[in-house]
This record gives structure tokens, C-alpha cells and sequence, in this order.
């Protein structure tokens, strides 16, 4: 059964920095695109970061302030978020997709998810 499950959200003020961690189980990853999407209340699910090997992508709204990476031998992907703001606050999401090779920014693309990590960023 493949199970991810973020950890590392919490309560931050503006300029602070939590790291996301997502350990996948079940299932080695290694080899497919794993990201990070986010959810504030009454919008939509938001691409964040993703990786697959060494390549990554970034929304524009977090390039220069989060950094994805993961380690394979513990099958974990973890966010670096730095320089946090408030409209930063929504609940973060790990996703995995095992269909494309390429990366992509649409949610529904991604096969398995996480339960979600709250990140509140107090101004």
C-alpha cells in the first residue's frame, strides 16, 4: 500500500523558514517526479516545487525562496521554504507522479498524495 505523509508544517512568522518533509511508503520512488502543491481556504490546489532526478521546477510565486530535494535511499522529498510570507499560508501537499518522465504543474497528473501539512505564516 503506498502511503505519503508530510511533516514539518506549523506556525511561522514573516521571514521565517520551515522545512516539509514527505516520506514515501510502499513504493520506491526514486525514478518518478515527486512536488509539492498547496491549498488555501477557498482556492484552488497550487503547484509548488516538483523534482525528478536533477531537475526541478518552481511556481513563480516561490523561485529564489523554496528549494525541493529529495533523498532516494530514504525515499523522503522535502521543501526548504525560506523568506516565508503570509500568502504563503495553505496546506502543503506531497504528490507523486508515476505517469509522466517530464514534469507538470497540474494536480490531477499526480497519481498519489499526502494528507496535508498545515503552514500558517503570521504577519
Amino acid at each position: 500500500q503506498v502511503q505519503l505523509v508530510e511533516s514539518g508544517g506549523g506556525l511561522v512568522q514573516a521571514g521565517g523558514s520551515l522545512r516539509l518533509s514527505c516520506a514515501a511508503s510502499g513504493r520506491t520512488f526514486s525514478r518518478y517526479v515527486m512536488g509539492w502543491f498547496r491549498q488555501a481556504p477557498g482556492k484552488e490546489r497550487d503547484f509548488v516545487a516538483a523534482m525528478r532526478g536533477g531537475n526541478t521546477r518552481y511556481a513563480d510565486s516561490v523561485k529564489g525562496r523554496f528549494t525541493i530535494s529529495r533523498d532516494n535511499a530514504k525515499n523522503t522529498v522535502y521543501l526548504q521554504m525560506n523568506s516565508l510570507k503570509p500568502e504563503d499560508t495553505a496546506v502543503y501537499y506531497c504528490a507523486v507522479d508515476t505517469q509522466e518522465m517530464t514534469i507538470v504543474t497540474t494536480w490531477a497528473r499526480y497519481d498519489y498524495w499526502g494528507q496535508g501539512t498545515q503552514v500558517t505564516v503570521s504577519s
